[in-house]
């Protein structure tokens, strides 16, 4: 049977919310919808807490997947895990669909994929020491800029020697490497000082201590696994648990960035697609610029602007728009903003900065209404046809076809269980690198030596323990008899040499004397 456009239309909607390419996102005067073919123009979901960040976040994450665009969420609290489950349906859930207008609502579970940095709540993540770089590298650690560049000759010497560096064991490898041929490697390289070796060592202890080291490994992350999509065509929902990651800020907003980075390095240039390739989540993204350098800032401003090219759409959640910096927050082309509570003199200012990036909407005053908002609504500007954002809407967010809140460890197990590629990063691999092949140089070394040294020793007279043994003892015997004997062939020499001169001399002298 064939289906008119109308059929499949209405089917789409059906399956998702979603009409012509484009999510649902509320209802304001009007129905108010984000368009696929601007999702990798960026966005940003902010508020305070509890005004309804997460809904919103997972109503454009379902949306996503029924568009059959992979998402990549980092799931900071556990609430997001509830995508991998259908929802239930209550009075007043029902009472906002029928408000909005959302015909065929019906309760739904997304596909999921589970991720942990830790392999407990999800499959581990990984990468190597190599692929993470001394850069971020040394924000994980906390170094100083001498430090890091101290870091720089350590990769720099690891590529040069062919020495692979995948884990922690190879990095304090490398290290002691360094340490023990510190002054050739600082006259090609520059100064290597024991202050900075013995620093970013102990910068290691900690990490170890709190499992940190489990992020470095093989088998390492393949970019190509977030990018999958089910048997019916929906985009994979990728998300991390990073419950006890955000525990260490500097180790949560580094992966995150190296993620991105690597994808900006690694995906092909597409131009503008019909809808993105990927769509990125960062939660708690002002973890990402506190404190950051400014030449890591630049790197993040660079990979947010240049990164839409390679089809993939960034969106940062946050409490503030001014946790975003002002040159990476007007790359942010799709915006939820959440209630303010203008309470402090930074949420004021902040309500001021929200009100200030909005396109005005003549009926609507923004600085008013945003500390007025309840919870489940939200001020959406989004972009439409051309790529000029709409007037700012304050809108009814709807509800997701998810589970709203987190699931059962048994739930998460069952979702882990029927991962298609948990056989390949479930389990761990440790194949030879800088830490083996350094070992093995040193092994050789010394059995080297210990081969020159016996053929030495077996020159040496008595030795074997037989007649000279016997006749001469130990060795501290043998150089004393050996002194002695020097000592008494000394004297006995000059003594007969005093004698054979005085007999020449006298045989010379007498000689003449007679003639």
């Amino acid at each position: 049977m064939h289906l008119t456009r109308e059929s499949h239309e209405k089917t789409a909607f059906l399956r998702g919310g979603s009409r012509m390419n484009q999510i649902l996102i509320g209802k304001g005067d009007q129905p108010v919808h984000l368009l696929a073919k601007y999702g990798n123009r960026h966005g940003l979901i902010s508020g305070a807490t509890g005004t309804g960040k997460t809904i919103s976040l997972l109503i454009l994450a379902e949306g996503f997947c029924r568009l059959g665009v992979p998402v990549f969420i980092s799931d900071v609290k556990g609430d997001v895990s509830g995508l991998a489950m259908a929802g239930v349906t209550n009075e007043k859930l029902q009472k906002r669909v029928t408000r909005i207008g959302i015909d065929g609502y019906t309760n739904d579970a997304s596909p999921v994929v589970f991720w942990d940095v830790h392999g407990k709540a999800g499959h581990p993540v990984r990468t190597t020491i190599s692929e993470i770089g001394p850069s971020l590298l040394g924000r994980i650690l906390e170094l100083n800029d001498i430090q890091t560049g101290t870091l720089e000759i350590a990769f720099k010497l690891a590529d040069e020697q062919g020495l692979l560096l995948l884990d922690f064991d190879d990095l304090r490898a490398i290290l002691g490497f360094l340490s023990e041929n510190r002054k050739e490697i600082s006259a090609k390289y520059g100064l290597v000082s024991p202050q900075s070796l013995a620093a970013i060592q102990r910068a290691l202890l900690p990490l170890e201590r709190e499992g940190a080291e489990t992020l470095f490994g093989e088998p390492a992350l393949e970019l190509t696994d977030l990018l999958r999509t089910d048997l019916s065509g929906r985009g994979i929902i990728n998300i991390l648990s990073a419950d006890k990651l955000i525990l260490k800020p500097r180790i949560y907003s580094s992966l995150l960035l190296w993620l991105l980075s690597e994808l900006f390095e690694k995906l092909p240039e597409v131009g503008d697609l019909d809808k993105p390739r990927l769509v990125f989540f960062f939660d708690e993204a002002h973890l990402l610029f506190n404190d950051a350098p400014p030449a890591l800032r630049l790197r993040v401003e660079q990979v947010v602007r240049l990164i839409r090219s390679k089809g993939v759409g960034v969106y940062f959640c946050s409490q503030f728009p001014d946790d975003i910096p002002t040159d990476i927050l007007g790359q942010l082309g799709n915006r939820i903003q959440h209630a303010l509570r203008a309470f402090t003199p930074r949420d004021q200012k902040a309500v001021r900065v929200a009100a200030e990036t909005f396109v005005p909407n003549p009926n609507l005053d923004v600085a008013n209404v945003i500390s007025q908002m309840g919870v489940g609504e939200a001020l959406v500007s989004t972009l439409q046809d051309g790529g000029v954002p709409m007037p700012v809407e304050r809108t009814l967010i709807s509800p997701p076809r998810c589970r709203i809140g987190t699931i059962t460890s048994e739930e998460r197990a069952a979702v882990r269980g029927r991962s298609p590629i948990g056989i390949k990063y479930d389990s761990s691999v440790n194949r030879e690198s800088a830490y083996e092949i350094l070992k093995n140089r040193t092994a050789s070394a010394v059995t080297s030596t210990a081969r020159s040294n016996d053929a030495t020793e077996k020159k040496t007279p008595g030795e074997d323990g037989g007649v000279g043994g016997l006749l001469w003892g130990t060795k501290r015997r043998q150089g004393l008899v050996e002194t002695m004997a020097k000592q008494a062939a000394r004297t006995v020499g000059s003594q007969l040499g005093r004698k054979i001169l005085r007999g020449v001399l006298g045989s010379i002298l007498g000689g003449s004397g007679r003639r």
